[in-house]
């Protein structure tokens, strides 16, 4: 699922113009204290969630329309959890008035500030007809997918030898915030990558480890930017004949990634600011 963000006065009609050139189901989640970004209703070929302020008293509401769209209201815990529901089952995903994802976002507004948002702007402007759609749009197309373990997970069981398949093996890593009780707490750590090498290096070993016999499917995603202690950094899925080798190959495959991938990590804790490797 590729994100972006659009915040600022008039980010719904952007939002609407963007989802109508977006050529794949997409998610619109809009926020309610947005400004006017907020929006109701499905839009075409897609779906529209809402976490606005509760109206009935219920936590979540639902409805479906005749066309099978649906329509959801409710309470969100944890943004980056929802997105990980959502990014499964689409292509695009469009954050109306909410600033606080890390992806690539739209700051519209002539009082609009980088600092305020903590994804990377990719485009400003002080109403939405000052942006330019089509290159939002290859933006969006070009802006880093928002993978997920279950994504992973899908595409091994869609591999054309699953029907050999006895085990599906993953690792998933996440920010630990603290090795031992005395410890400064780490509130996030922040990954940066060679872009196309670190691709290109998850990519071989997958490769090399899947000519393995019984291995049939190895997938590998490593997130990047700033990540929250508590929330997931890197994934590796394995399909195989037999637990066995599913195992072996996953604990493989994260041993590879930390030492053959060039992906450099910045610690952040209550006292300190570090490069990890500089330290190590």
């Amino acid at each position: 699922m590729h994100p972006i963000a659009i915040v600022g006065r008039g980010a719904a009609d952007l939002a609407g113009a963007l989802t109508d050139r977006l050529d794949g189901r997409t998610a619109v989640v809009s926020h309610a204290d947005g400004g006017d970004g907020a929006s109701d209703g499905a839009t075409d070929g897609g779906v529209a969630v809402e976490s606005p302020r509760d109206r009935t008293g219920a936590d979540t509401e639902v409805s479906l329309a005749s066309d099978g769209e649906w329509t959801g209201r409710g309470r969100v815990d944890g943004l980056d959890a929802f997105l990980d529901g959502l990014a499964p089952d689409h292509e695009y995903l469009v954050a109306v008035g909410d600033s606080r994802l890390r992806v690539p976002t739209v700051l519209l507004g002539a009082d609009a500030e980088p600092e305020d948002v903590p994804g990377t702007v990719i485009a400003a402007a002080d109403a939405p007809g000052g942006v330019d759609l089509d290159r939002l749009v290859a933006d969006a197309d070009a802006a880093e997918p928002w993978i997920t373990r279950e994504t992973l997970v899908r595409r091994v069981e869609a591999s054309a030898d699953a029907d050999r398949s006895g085990a599906i093996a993953t690792f998933t890593g996440r920010v630990r915030a603290r090795d031992a009780p005395g410890d400064d707490r780490t509130t996030h750590l922040a990954f940066e990558k060679y872009e196309g090498v670190a691709a290109e290096r998850m990519d071989a070993i997958a490769a090399e480890l899947t000519e393995r016999d019984g291995v049939f499917d190895v997938r590998m995603h490593h997130r990047t930017g700033v990540i929250e202690a508590g929330e997931d950094i890197v994934f590796v899925v394995v399909l195989a004949g037999h637990r066995r080798e599913a195992f072996r190959t996953v604990e493989d495959g994260i041993d590879r990634l930390k030492d053959e991938v060039p992906i450099f990590k910045k610690e952040t804790t209550e006292a300190e600011e570090f490069w990890v490797h500089r330290r190590d």
